[in-house]
């Protein structure tokens, strides 16, 4: 695999958690033992893998009224208060011999871009997807008669690793290769860091699927993405914020959400 990486290496299976004490620190906030996102950068959290009374209780305070909280790769016991109300099988890939290369098309996005991003994932969906998201990473687009057209960029950042994400292409413009010229130009800029790329799907995008391996990514595990939503007496309380301690956060394996 290229990058020097062993696909066995730990923090894939606990990419938000490796993430929110890694190179994205700086925008994790901690709610007891939960380390999460801000809400308009992504919806993605980490919990302890087996989670007590209270960390469940923390979740449910920190959802909205009504809303779901995203889980990835998490094979406990949901309270049965708690409602699943999504569980879908996902697969996690990484860069096995991708041919990564800059394209000439392809611009830089950032903030002053956003509506128009925002804009092509409402109409594509290919996953979350806020107004702060583009602050993650590195996002390129492509733009056809100045309108953007397609796009892809960095997410979940654990240590020397980089996924790729929001990978879309209008409906009106996809079979032109678009999707697969982006990953291979933000990959390159990934693999100029010297990290490696990897992508999460889900299992049932095959479509999707044959495209990343064709590309060069290969499957290193099957995982599942849950979406639970919380009992409504418990749900939208305030939690108090603390900055994470990296020693601490480390001593609890967790599971984040990631799609």
């Amino acid at each position: 695999m290229s990058g020097g990486r062993n696909v066995s290496d730990h923090v894939l299976d606990h990419p938000a958690l490796a993430s929110l004490t890694g190179p994205h620190a700086p925008f994790a906030e901690r709610h007891g033992r939960i380390l999460r996102y801000p809400v308009d950068v992504s919806p993605w959290l980490a919990m302890p893998e087996e989670p007590d009374a209270a960390d469940w209780a923390t979740l449910a305070r920190l959802a909205a009224p009504g809303a779901t909280v995203p889980l990835l790769g998490f094979h406990g016991s949901v309270p049965e208060d708690w409602e699943i109300t999504s569980a879908v099988d996902g697969v996690q890939l990484v860069d096995d011999g991708l041919d990564a290369a800059p394209d000439p098309e392809a611009v830089r996005l950032g903030p002053a871009d956003v509506p128009e991003m925002l804009d092509l994932v409402a109409r594509t969906r290919p996953g979350p997807f806020l107004p702060r998201t583009v602050e993650m990473g590195t996002y390129l687009g492509i733009r056809r008669r100045g309108a953007l057209v397609a796009m892809a960029g960095e997410r979940l950042h654990p240590p020397g690793w980089t996924e790729i994400s929001a990978v879309c292409t209008d409906p009106a413009h996809r079979g032109q290769g678009l999707a697969g010229r982006l990953i291979r130009a933000v990959a390159h800029g990934i693999r100029q860091r010297g990290e490696t790329p990897f992508l999460h799907a889900g299992a049932q995008n095959t479509t999707a699927i044959r495209l990343y391996e064709s590309l060069g990514f290969r499957l290193r595990r099957r995982t599942a993405f849950l979406e639970a939503r919380p009992p409504r007496h418990a749900a939208g309380a305030a939690v108090p914020v603390t900055e994470p301690r990296r020693h601490e956060a480390a001593e609890a394996p967790v599971s984040g959400g990631v799609r």
